[in-house]
């Protein structure tokens, strides 16, 4: 056998025995009774090939997935393939073919690497969204959606993408240089349109008829069920209450020529103020202008919208519709302006224009030369002014305007107006309906048809799947180009009818997915609802935050959507959700585009996954460096030789001695911060263990004849505690070792005794040699003959935990004193001293010594840090067994020993810090 390992070497085998002995698959039974742990990974965009990011996605989830089952839980662990999609046809595009022959080669590649990496998927669970076994459910559960409300079928001006030939939802129009940020949450403003997400390209406005789904009916309930989401990043968190942007605040309902014109504020104390009214360009006033030709006004109207529509309107341009407004509380007439800086779809489209009081009113006011009036003023009455304009004033403050609210602070004005006829209280959202429709081949066809007759029609649930037709390479929409497709029958009356043509965004096939992995080979329901209740929530996912406003957002109000239905009782769909951070390479993220990415098997898979679990937590970034995946590779290398090395005959003693306790022990404490660390889902930390208890095993067989029942145990407890994170390895040291089964399928490693201060014991062990090491250091001591190490007196410990109960107790003397001498009445500290001092030395426990009096005002003087401490005999037995790590690493006879009660070394000795004198 090589002493070097090849996870290549091996991988085929251990592969094929856990597929053979169904390590990852969850039978019908497991999955019937409902009592086990769901761990899940974002299924992957079949793109062609794993990148980092997968992996290191994959990784946690896998590393999750094997902890929990080496725990005695059933885990459920699939994994499916997200394949429609636009970059799908584009992909195919550009080669020749067809998005299905495509997507399916990728699906064969990548499921390929997911299995060389090592990762234990139950693939017996295998989905894929673009068989029509799978969006045969995505029909019907819009169908179910349309029979109770949730789908609407109305014209919207809304975002497409002329490079895609595609409609956008809000979400996928990302910020780009000099467009919208579309994560502004405050309602009625924006600079721009926006950019694809996809590809980039400038997003325009259109007018078409489209499908929705009515995703603001659970607006409120989608906001306020993130405050219980405490297994959620609160980073997430927030950027969904930003996107659903709930605004509490008024609408104010001014009036042009007659006719009502509604606005939101949240600030309707600064009415006075407003000096015009703007108008979205897709706002109905604005439209009904631009199809006017008979004056100049709205002519220019005409061109403002076509420029606005095409993004060449941003920023501050507007355009003055000639018209008036009348503010209802003053009853002044101001001007209208249609401006591209309100949005039709935030607000009501309508914004009253308050310069003085809002940053965005100001910068259009100061452009097109509108009058600027001050209506409130902060208490103290001072406000700069910039360019001889008085800067826009945002906070609250007093009322400064002529009328019956002056001299009103702003919150008492905002309620006082609520009594107006004009003005009552408003709640608007910055959430807007879901837009599913995208014109696009590669996607679940909506079940629908038009017939001049019934109208809409949903298609009959025995007449789905409605399947995707033969594809043609077409510009526009490939489903309208075929006359196959679109001709058929309405369903209600028979007559002649149009399917139809727009498919469904992609994120709807992933808004449910989890559940259909439940019961895959279902053919009479998407999924069973008794199995779905006990399974939901998901225990773990893991996931980039860049989908909290995509995916992580609508699989929520999928859920409730289902719940309503009937289909489920869990309204949340994930406990907890882990944000993998970015890998990156010279700085940036790694990406093919870049030229600066690392195929995942570059380095060999275990190699890889044990580098991108260490190198951070699993929710921030790193950089990929050569240096550090030498040193995963390393690790791995440094321990199968030290089991090769054990299991080559290297024998061992079978009488104990007193320095093996210490390994024994340390056994057992590995295995409690191990199991902590796992549990927290802190791998990085996980690595640094295993490589410190490798360090510490090998140290221990270079010291002398290792005591073979606990060295072999230390070895087999490596194992296992490494097999989550490098599976192929583990299964070799376990089979090196003769151990029986699979390592795969087998027990998490118990400890021999419980050690509850397990860190406090590494802890003195390691601030120990630290001391010693600075001594010698220090001193200039190369040579030491002996290292005596003094245990404080018994005495001590109490007097700690005393002076540590007062630090605790909240309302102590202490306490107390802190109160006192903050009134002058009594120096700082003084009471809070005596206190601690009097309780010491009153204990029976301690002496009425010199020693024990200084250690007592010593402790007093402590404004906080008490960290707890070893009982003292433990203490004393922790140090005798750690005493071989010194005289090995020093060359030194050791002694420890505890401190007469009031000898020369009970002054210096302290509980868990020892006296320490080398000669």
């Amino acid at each position: 056998m090589s002493n070097r390992y090849n996870h290549a070497r091996v991988q085929e085998y251990w592969q094929h025995v856990w597929d053979r002995e169904g390590v990852y698959e969850l039978d019908d039974d497991a999955i019937e009774g409902g009592a086990g742990t769901y761990v899940l990974g974002m299924f992957p965009y079949t793109s062609g090939s794993l990148h980092m990011g997968h992996i290191r996605n994959y990784a946690i989830t896998d590393a999750v997935a094997r902890y929990r089952r080496m725990n005695g839980e059933d885990v459920l662990h699939p994994m499916g393939w997200d394949a429609f999609g636009l970059p799908a046809e584009n992909a195919a595009y550009e080669r020749g073919t067809d998005p299905e022959s495509w997507t399916r080669t990728c699906i064969e590649q990548m499921r390929d690497e997911l299995e060389r990496m090592g990762f234990g998927y139950d693939w017996s669970r295998e989905i894929t969204t673009c068989d029509p076994e799978y969006y045969r459910w995505n029909q019907w559960l819009f169908t179910r959606f349309y029979e109770n409300d949730l789908v609407e079928y109305t014209g919207a001006q809304v975002n497409w993408c002329p490079d895609c030939e595609t409609v956008l939802a809000d979400a996928q129009v990302d910020e780009g240089d000099g467009h919208a940020d579309v994560r502004d949450d405050t309602p009625g403003h924006a600079d721009g349109e926006g950019v694809c997400w996809r590809c980039g390209t400038a997003v325009e406005t259109r007018e078409l008829d489209q499908w929705f789904f009515t995703i603001t009916d659970y607006a409120d309930e989608l906001a306020d069920g993130l405050d219980a989401l405490d297994g959620w990043p609160e980073s997430v968190r927030e950027i969904q209450r930003n996107w659903i942007g709930r605004r509490e605040g008024a609408q104010i309902t001014f009036e042009i020529d007659g006719d009502p014109i509604d606005v939101f504020t949240t600030r309707p104390d600064t009415v006075f103020g407003a000096t015009y009214l703007a108008l979205a360009p897709g706002h109905e006033v604005a439209r009904e202008l631009a199809q006017l030709t008979s004056s100049g006004a709205s002519e220019a109207v005409a061109d403002f919208h076509d420029r606005a529509a095409d993004g060449r309107a941003e920023g501050t341009a507007g355009v003055d519709t000639g018209l008036t407004a009348t503010n209802p509380v003053t009853g002044e007439e101001i001007p209208v302006y249609v401006a591209s800086y309100v949005l039709s779809d935030v607000g009501t489209g309508a914004v009253m224009g308050v310069p003085a009081h809002d940053e965005r009113d100001h910068a259009f006011a100061a452009a097109h030369d509108l009058p600027v009036e001050r209506v409130v003023a902060p208490n103290d009455g001072e406000h700069g002014d910039r360019n001889g304009q008085p800067l826009p004033y945002t906070d609250e403050g007093m009322i400064v305007a002529d009328g019956a609210y002056e001299g009103l602070a702003s919150a008492a004005a905002r309620e006082r107006l609520l009594d107006h006829d004009a003005v009552t209280a408003a709640t608007t959202y910055r959430l807007r309906d879901w837009l599913i429709s995208r014109q696009r081949y590669w996607g679940t066809p909506i079940p629908m048809v038009h017939c001049e007759a019934c109208g809409a029609v949903p298609v009959p649930d025995e007449d789905l799947p409605v399947e995707l037709p033969e594809f043609v390479q077409t510009t526009g929409n490939p489903l309208a180009a075929s006359d196959e497709f679109v001709q058929t029958t309405c369903p209600d009356c028979g007559g002649p009818a149009e399917r139809e043509t727009d498919t469904m965004d992609t994120f709807v096939d992933s808004s449910w997915y989890f559940l259909r992995y439940l019961n895959p080979d279902l053919s009479t329901a998407p999924f069973e609802s008794e199995v779905a209740d006990d399974w939901l929530p998901v225990d773990v996912y893991v996931g980039g935050d860049e989908h909290a406003v995509l995916h992580l957002l609508y699989i929520r109000f999928f859920t409730r959507a289902l719940a309503d239905l009937g289909l489920l009782d869990r309204r949340e769909p994930v406990d907890r959700l882990v944000n993998q951070g970015t890998v990156l390479h010279g700085g940036e993220k790694m990406s093919k585009s870049k030229g600066n990415d690392v195929a995942p098997h570059e380095y060999g898979a275990e190699t890889t996954r044990l580098f991108v679990l260490s190198a951070a937590h699993p929710g921030q970034d790193f950089e990929w460096t050569a240096t550090d995946v030498s040193n995963a590779y390393e690790f791995q290398q440094d321990v199968y030789r030290m089991a090769l090395s054990f299991a080559d005959g290297a024998g061992g003693r079978t009488e104990s001695r007193p320095h093996d306790a210490y390994l024994e022990r340390e056994i057992d404490r590995t295995i409690a911060a191990v199991t902590d660390e796992y549990d927290r889902v802190r791998f990085h930390r996980v690595v640094t263990e295993l490589q410190q208890f490798a360090q510490l095993l090998r140290r221990y067989r270079e010291y002398e004849t290792p005591y073979r029942f606990a060295y072999s145990r230390g070895l087999r407890v490596l194992a296992k505690l490494l097999a989550p994170l490098a599976p192929y390895l583990a299964e070799e040291l376990w089979s090196a070792l003769d151990s029986e089964g699979l390592i795969a399928g087998g027990d998490w490693p118990a400890p021999l005794h419980d050690i509850p201060d397990y860190r406090t014991e590494r802890e003195l062990v390691r601030t120990t040699l630290a001391d010693v090491r600075e001594i010698t250091d220090v001193v200039e001591i190369t040579d030491p003959d002996e290292i005596e190490l003094v245990v404080a007196p018994d005495w001590s410990y109490r007097a700690y935990e005393i002076a540590r109960e007062v630090n605790q107790e909240p309302d102590s003397t202490a306490s107390e004193g802190s109160r006192r001498s903050r009134d002058g009445s009594t120096p700082a500290g003084q009471a809070a001293d005596g206190a601690v001092v009097g309780r010491i030395m009153d204990a029976d426990a301690v002496p009425g010594t010199e020693a024990a009096a200084d250690y007592a005002a010593e402790l007093a003087d402590r404004s906080g840090g008490f960290e707890p401490v070893l009982a003292p005999e433990r203490e004393l037995t922790v140090l005798e067994q750690a005493s071989w790590l010194f005289a090995e690493e020093f060359d030194a006879d050791v002694v420890v020993r505890r401190a007469e009660p009031d000898g020369e070394q009970a002054h210096r000795a302290r509980p868990n810090k020892p006296a320490i004198h080398i000669t």
